[in-house]
């Protein structure tokens, strides 16, 4: 059954600030950055190098915490929580899909899945219940023996995505996921992460510089000099 999207708001960052020490000097990412996403949205974001699309991913993701402003998710403030607890609320809320796969080489495809479900209680049966059924929802069933290796760029991303929303997670962020495909396999993992938006009501943000890509997206942001410059809607 395909999920209603939830108008209201899931992602609410208002007047975020951001800067990193260089030497004497500080350098100002965002001064003042707004943005809201509706929950079950799926929002491409595009801009050039130094932006702050990296930056931004990281306090989506609570990697890296802004130093003004509020940042909330489902609810939950993350700017106002230690870094153990933005530790704890990503294991339970998120999944991130990597340009470059970041899967394990020495692991099998089923062993690179079962990774995040190893912090959670569950019996190695449950575990195994879950990793047939994310392998077989990306089309990887009869490949959860393979290593990584023996896998096209395509059929290792699916793995990634399916190491991603194997704890069932609300948020997916996807960081430029198409960057290292050729178009065809592009154009699959697309699809993919339109299925899980549009069937399963996943929140989508993610991080593009392909113009093609971002045309899978609700919503497009351009992102440029720490601000979005400029947004498009799909018809």
């Amino acid at each position: 059954m395909t999920e209603k999207r939830d108008n209201r708001p899931y992602i609410d960052l208002k007047g975020i600030r951001k800067g990193y020490r260089i030497g004497r000097e500080t350098i100002s990412i965002f001064s003042g950055l707004d943005l809201t996403i509706a929950g079950g949205e799926f929002v491409a974001i595009m801009g050039p190098s130094g932006s702050g699309k990296s930056t931004l991913l990281n306090m989506l993701a609570g990697i890296d915490s802004p130093d003004g402003g509020s940042l909330s998710i489902g609810g939950i403030r993350l700017d106002q929580m230690g870094e153990s607890g933005r530790s704890s609320w990503r294991a339970h809320n998120l999944g991130i899909v990597f340009q470059f796969y970041n899967l394990l080489p020495m692991l099998t495809a089923a062993e690179n899945v079962e990774l995040p479900l190893l912090l959670k209680p569950l019996s190695a049966r449950e575990r195994r219940l879950r990793i047939d059924k994310v392998l077989d929802l990306v089309g990887l069933a009869e490949r959860g023996k393979q290593y990584p290796s023996l896998m096209s760029g395509g059929q290792q991303q699916r793995v990634g995505i399916a190491r991603a929303i194997v704890t069932d997670p609300g948020l997916l962020l996807c960081d430029e996921p198409t960057g290292d495909l050729d178009r065809k396999s592009a154009d699959e993992v697309l699809a993919m992460l339109g299925f899980l938006n549009r069937d399963l009501g996943k929140t989508i943000v993610m991080v593009t510089h392909d113009p093609q890509a971002a045309q899978h997206a609700g919503r497009t942001l351009r992102l440029d000099k720490g601000q979005f410059a400029e947004e498009r809607s799909a018809a």
